[in-house]
């Protein structure tokens, strides 16, 4: 049934009526799978660092001590009406809160899903930074975050401070040349 749910992104429902089980029964057997999985997941997950090599590298030269990007995403969810207050968005919608960090790769380096969807960026941020299973900095280090959080230890916000200057180079201008005539001939067609 873990399996099933994971890899068809299925609803209990639609796993009760394959399996003829009660959704307390899935939903019990579901949570009990995932706690196994979870504390056996440091034996089996190993996280490998990556270096930027070549033109990766070239296209982060301008942020040399960024090791990511942060951000929060609202996702919609299904919650009992008495759980609707708190799970509304400041957009009106029912939704779960989840915080992403991605490395330069666009590889995920940590998720922090589950909090309500009132609950705003920061607060969620707060969280991840106080945890048992934290989010961390490296010292000397930074992720790159939108306006809704606020510039600190670790975080930037505004990077103009340190980039002066960006130079034109012959690569970024034949890309640019070569995706205008891309653009213009699709446009034509």
């Amino acid at each position: 049934m873990f399996l099933h749910i994971l890899a068809h992104n299925l609803k209990y429902r639609v796993i009760q009526f394959s399996y003829y089980r009660s959704k307390e029964t899935i939903s019990r057997q579901f949570n009990n799978v995932l706690r196994a999985i979870m504390k056996v997941s440091k034996d089996y997950l190993k996280f490998h660092t990556y270096n930027l090599e070549g033109l990766d590298a070239s296209r982060w030269r301008w942020f040399e001590k960024c090791v990511g990007a942060l951000d929060g995403t609202h996702i919609p969810i299904t919650v009992s009406p008495e759980d609707r207050p708190k799970y509304r968005n400041r957009k009106g919608d029912v939704s779960t809160n989840v915080l992403a960090v991605c490395g330069p790769d666009l590889r995920f380096i940590y998720v922090l899903p589950g909090w309500e969807g009132s609950a705003g960026d920061s607060r969620v941020l707060r969280d991840a930074l106080h945890r048992q299973n934290k989010l961390k900095i490296p010292t000397g280090k930074y992720f790159l975050v939108d306006a809704g959080y606020t510039n600190g230890p670790g975080f930037q916000n505004n990077i103009t401070d340190e980039v002066a200057t960006i130079q034109v180079t012959e690569e970024w201008t034949r890309f640019r040349d070569t995706l205008a005539m891309n653009m213009f001939a699709s446009y034509q067609r």
